[in-house]
């Protein structure tokens, strides 16, 4: 689905983090991306999905992907929507339908005409996870999805990553969400991106360090 072909990950100055090398992402990969904070983990994330407009070269994408993407600002909400206009004016599913979807999310009936900028951080987050189902992906882009979700919220995305085939590229700071959910796991490391067996390496570092 996806193919690194040795891409440089830079800042948005130019200064190179480090090189991919030869990476792919199959059908039922869930990739979990590893590194300390300002390694890079997130300029990935953001360069893989410039590559599924077409921007990046050193990127391969398949034609069949259809992408969901969210990122930690959930820039992909509009403040100034409400969440019945991103659900029921976006998605062929009806009114009663919609509010109803949205109930299950954690958006109340009194907060679901009301803008999505005056949502709290979980209700917006579970609204992101909600849009992103509705969507039906088949490929995952998520720079740390769990942040201000509650654990029910967090089980749901682990169900919807885990049990439906789908494929991600994911970053998470949430121990046990990147053990339930990945199957594969690339570490940065001196400026290489590197496959490792698992992850528990890597957290152990995390502890010392911190």
């Amino acid at each position: 689905m996806i193919t690194l072909d040795d891409a440089t990950v830079a800042t948005p100055d130019g200064r190179t983090l480090y090189r991919t090398d030869k990476k792919w992402i199959a059908q039922g990969d869930r990739v979990v991306l590893l590194g300390t904070n300002g390694t890079g983990k997130t300029q990935l994330v953001k360069m893989i999905h410039r590559a599924l407009s077409g921007e990046e070269m050193a990127v391969k994408c398949a034609p069949t992907i259809a992408c969901g993407y969210s990122d930690q600002q959930l820039s992909q909400l509009d403040d100034t929507d409400t969440p019945m206009t991103a659900v029921a004016g976006t998605f062929d599913v009806g009114d009663q339908r919609a509010r109803g979807l949205l109930a299950g999310a954690g958006v109340n009936i009194q907060m679901q005409d009301t803008k999505i900028g005056a949502l709290s951080g979980g209700q917006k987050a579970r609204l992101a996870m909600l849009i992103l189902r509705l969507q039906q992906p088949n490929f995952y882009l998520l720079d740390e999805p769990t942040n201000h979700l509650d654990i029910a919220g967090q089980e749901a995305l682990e169900e919807e990553l885990i049990h439906h085939g789908a494929s991600c590229l994911l970053v998470s700071h949430d121990r046990s969400f990147l053990r339930n959910v990945g199957n594969r796991f690339w570490q940065i490391d001196r400026k290489r991106l590197v496959e490792v067996d698992d992850p528990e390496a890597f957290l152990q570092s995390e502890m010392v360090r911190h």
